[in-house]
This record gives C-alpha cells, structure tokens and sequence, in this order.
C-alpha cells in the first residue's frame, strides 16, 4: 500500500475551525457505531445467526449505496470511473477488496467475544486500532503522507487507551484469569489494525475518485459477498436460523454502516488514519454513554469511571490533534520572553 498507488492529498494548515469540523465529523461517524452494534445485536438474536445478522447488514448497507451512487450524479461518474482507474494502476486491485475485513472484523467480532468479553473485545480492538492508525501514518501508506509519531500523538493514544479502559473496567474484572483468554485477544487486535489499513485503502480511492462514495460501494459489495458465504457455509453445517424480523430498525445497521465507512473514508486523506480513528474512538465512548443514559440495555450502567473515560478520550484527540510547535521556534519564542 504505498504513497505512490494514489495520488496524495497534500494535506494544507488548517485552521481551528476547519480542525473542528473534522473531529466533529470523526465523532458522528463513531457516534454511529454502538448504535450499528445494538441494532445488529437485536437482530443476530431475532434470527439466532451472527453470520446471517452480519450478512443481512452488509446488504441493507449495500442497497443504500447502490441507491445513492444512481441517484447521485457524482455517484454515477464516480463509479463508472472505477474499472479504468484499476487498469491505469490508479487504484490497485487488492484495495477494492478492503470491505473483505470489515467481513473478517464481524466474524472475529461474532466468534471472540462469546469466549474473551465485550469489554477485553474493545481493549484489544481500540489499541490495534490506534496502533495501526500510527503506523500506516508514519509508512506514508495513507494520501495524507507521512506523519511522524510525535510525542502528542504518543500521549493521546495513551490516554485514548486509559479512557477505554476505564469505560469497561468494571467489566474486565468479571472476566476472571488474564490467562485464558490472552492468546484469543491477539485475533481482535489484529483486527483493529487491519480496520486501521481498511481506511487507508478507502482514503486512497477517496483521493483518486474526489468522493467517499466508490469505495464505500465497493466496501459493502465486497463485505456481503464474503458474509454471504459465511452465511451459506454456516447453514450447511446446520446452523439453525429464524425468520427475518418484522421490524424495520432492526435493518439499520448498515445504512449507519455506511456512515462510518464514507466519513473514515472522507477524514483519512486530511487528517490521517490515527487522527480519524481517535476521532471515532472518542465518538464511540460518547455514543455508548448517551446510549445507556436515554435507552440502556439490560444490565447496562453508567458509573463515573464512564463519564471520566468518555471526557478522557475526548482530551485524548485534543491532544493529539494539537499542533506541534517545531523546536526552533520554540526556543526562539523563549529566547524572546527572556529579552
């Protein structure tokens, strides 16, 4: 994945409001996802599938997309363009296939956390998360260019990852032995750094295309289409599944799907993948809380170690983002107070 298969947004200063607007825009398309994951929670129990829940998912985000590329003049062109940006090397190939591990992270998802705990789940996901997001940025792999890792950018991801621990804290001493579950974790942390190199593949056709809208597609056909086998294989083996509910908000998961993939997709070339994945981690954090505050679930509760993890992955990206001020003009700003 290297700088050179897009052609690089280079990214220009920003102002403060600008930078606003971007981190906004990372909140909301994580705000999206503990709303995605109690949508699909009720609907992987109503028809006793996580594989036909996820599929079922993947392909009401997918009919969104569909719709929105041929309503949308952009869309049209955009993806029509598809088939000639891959023969001229434009977009490679393999970066087509990027939604292949949003279907791999659902699985890993469905598989692990029955054994390891939602709340040793999210630990292991946000931290490969953060760490792939440093290092495809430090590679140059994203249209953003390289982004060294600064010490700000090392204390927001540790902050970042003080704050989710305390969320689920209360649930990570339930879990019993760090030992029976450590070699399980490695599977969802491996996963956060792929979804990591997930955006950066999406940002890279963002960057050709001028618009989220072809990747977003191509990540939701290729998602269903392994989610779809996964479905057939499992009932194969005799996996029982219901019916489809009747309910319509149980089908919502992919259209917010679709959210978090175009906004990642929209944010990666300008900020970078380790600031876009701060960015929804804290708007996850907030999303989980407002959750358990206006419709919590059974056995769901807010404590202050939830509202200090929120408020801390919020300082984490302010953090994070902050400019960093180049040494020499440090020192000449000091030299200057002195005199």
């Amino acid at each position: 994945m290297p700088a050179s298969s897009s052609p690089a947004l280079t990214p220009a200063p920003r102002s403060g409001a600008t930078t606003a607007l971007l981190f906004l825009l990372a909140l909301v398309a994580g705000l999206a996802m503990p709303v995605q994951g109690r949508v699909n929670s009720a609907l992987s129990l109503a028809v006793g599938s996580p594989a036909l829940a996820a599929c079922v998912s993947f392909a009401t985000g997918l009919a969104v997309m569909v719709l929105a590329t041929l309503l949308l003049p952009s869309g049209r062109r955009s993806a029509a363009r598809i088939p000639a940006a891959v023969r001229n090397g434009d977009v490679r190939w393999w970066q087509l296939l990027a939604g292949t591990i949003g279907a791999a992270f659902v699985l890993t998802q469905a598989w692990t956390i029955p054994l390891i705990g939602v709340a040793v789940f999210t630990v292991a996901v946000v931290t490969g998360q953060m760490l792939g997001g440093m290092l495809w940025d430090r590679l140059g792999w994203t249209p953003a260019g390289v982004q060294r890792i600064s010490r700000r950018r090392l204390f927001g991801a540790l902050l970042a990852f003080c704050a989710v621990t305390a969320v689920v804290w209360p649930r990570l001493q339930e879990s019993g032995s760090p030992g029976a579950w450590l070699a399980l974790a490695v599977l969802p942390l491996a996963a956060g750094v792929a979804t990591s190199g997930q955006q950066a593949m999406n940002g890279h056709q963002t960057a050709h295309f001028g618009t989220p809208l072809p990747p977003t597609l191509v990540n939701f056909a290729a998602g269903t289409a392994v989610l779809a086998a996964a479905t057939a294989v499992a009932a194969g083996t005799g996996a029982g599944m219901g019916p489809l509910p009747a309910a319509w908000w149980m089908y919502l998961g992919g259209p917010l799907g679709t959210v978090f993939v175009g906004l990642g997709a929209f944010l990666i070339p300008r900020v970078g993948a380790f600031l876009t994945t701060l960015g929804m981690v804290a708007g996850q954090l907030v999303g989980s809380l407002l959750l358990d505050v206006v419709a919590p679930a059974p056995g769901a509760q807010v404590t202050w170690l939830t509202v200090v993890g929120t408020l801390g992955a919020l300082a984490a990206m302010v953090v994070a983002s902050s400019p960093q001020v180049p040494a020499g003009l440090r020192a000449s700003r000091r030299r200057a107070r002195r005199g």
